[in-house]
């Protein structure tokens, strides 16, 4: 089984993947964790060059990098794992690229696609839980900043961070469209609710949706 957690970066995606790899770890079921990008040697070394705020990256080659790095867990971590009957949690997977180069940098979205296919081999998520907020309101509840509106400068913020309100807006209507595309795959759930409340949702649908 291959769940994905998709949303803009402070949703709060990596406590829910916390949880929720407890939970089912609990119930003796065998889980990996796993983010993009990421996951492998390789990855790692992708992902720093892709947040270093002081490179500056092509929309065209930051899509590249961000496919090398996902080619290189599907193959080597991914699918071995599913084959192994494993359940594998990923913190962002291709709606990402859909949402962030596509919709974000403008990318052309059917070549995108085209891309995600083949650095994929065509792996679908079984389930995508999208935690929808505001880009405004992530970044402040990342930083703990209460100035709105928000600047997107300064040394810390990432590379990927520091894009500017317009590009995370554009993000979050790409997720809105890629979840309209895709509705039996997709779960929205209110990010601004509990953390214990979201966990409570998300181990609800996985039962009702996944019960094996």
């Amino acid at each position: 089984m291959l769940i994905t957690f998709e949303g803009i970066d402070g949703a709060g995606k990596s406590t829910q993947i916390t949880r929720l790899v407890n939970h089912i770890m609990s119930q003796g079921v065998d889980v990996l964790s796993l983010r993009e990008p990421g996951g492998t040697e390789a990855a790692e070394k992708i992902r720093t060059i892709l947040l270093d705020n002081s490179h500056k990256i092509s929309p065209i080659g930051e899509l590249l990098l961000f496919s090398a790095s996902r080619a290189e867990l599907v193959q080597d971590v991914i699918k071995p794992a599913l084959r192994e009957g494993r359940t594998v949690i990923l913190d962002r997977f291709f709606d990402s690229t859909t949402a962030y180069q596509g919709y974000g940098r403008g990318i052309d979205l059917e070549l995108l696609q085209s891309i995600i296919s083949f650095s994929t081999c065509g792996l679908i998520p079984d389930i995508t839980f999208y935690l929808a907020i505001e880009p405004e309101e992530a970044l402040k509840r990342k930083f703990a900043k209460s100035s709105i509106p928000l600047k997107f400068e300064g040394d810390e913020l990432d590379r990927m961070e520091r894009s500017g309100i317009d590009f995370y807006r554009n993000v979050q209507k790409g997720y809105q469209e890629i979840m309209r595309l895709n509705p039996e795959r997709f779960v929205s759930i209110n990010a601004l609710e509990s953390i214990t409340v979201i966990h409570h949702h998300i181990t609800k649908i996985l039962r009702e949706r996944l019960p094996s």
